[in-house]
């Protein structure tokens, strides 16, 4: 079982809240708008780091992470970008991978609200964090905090953080 941390759009935010929050994860999952490589790097300190870039990110960070990150943790196949959409209204992007070869957790940042919710056509779980970092129109930064274990996703937790 690995418990997971889900943040997205930082935006070059960092603080000791979110910190604290990996330091109790197994591994942290970043869907992109990284914003900085010090965000990975306090990151990648605690915990592995899985991650993506999004659109605001230089070529320092497309360098180090990819756009599409797919892979199997815990017998859970999984697939992050940043500009992914939602259940029937998914990025043309990313639809054709996505119909041709769901995951069972899709995971998306950038429109700065939290969603988690079933697509029962495709059987997958789509999962978009929010933002966590403090640049947006989001009044409140939040994450999301699950487990993986022999195929299956558990323990959801929406970690709410007061934006100032």
């Amino acid at each position: 079982m690995k418990k997971i941390l889900l943040l997205s759009d930082t935006h070059s935010y960092i603080d000791d809240r979110i910190l604290a929050y990996a330091e109790k994860a197994d591994e942290v999952w970043h869907a992109g708008d990284i914003g900085s490589l010090q965000v990975t790097d306090a990151l990648k300190e605690l915990k592995p780091l899985r991650a993506v870039f999004g659109n605001i990110d230089d070529h320092e960070i497309r360098k180090e992470f990819p756009l599409n990150n797919r892979f199997v943790c815990e017998g859970v196949d999984v697939l992050i970008t940043h500009i992914g959409g939602y259940p029937g209204k998914y990025s043309p992007a990313i639809r054709e991978e996505l119909n041709g070869n769901p995951p069972k957790l899709f995971i998306c940042g950038h429109s700065h609200i939290l969603k988690v919710m079933p697509d029962k056509k495709l059987n997958l779980l789509h999962m978009n964090p929010g933002a966590i970092g403090i640049h947006g129109f989001h009044k409140v930064r939040t994450m999301l905090r699950f487990t993986v274990d022999q195929g299956k996703i558990d323990n959801l937790e929406v970690i709410e953080i007061e934006r100032k």
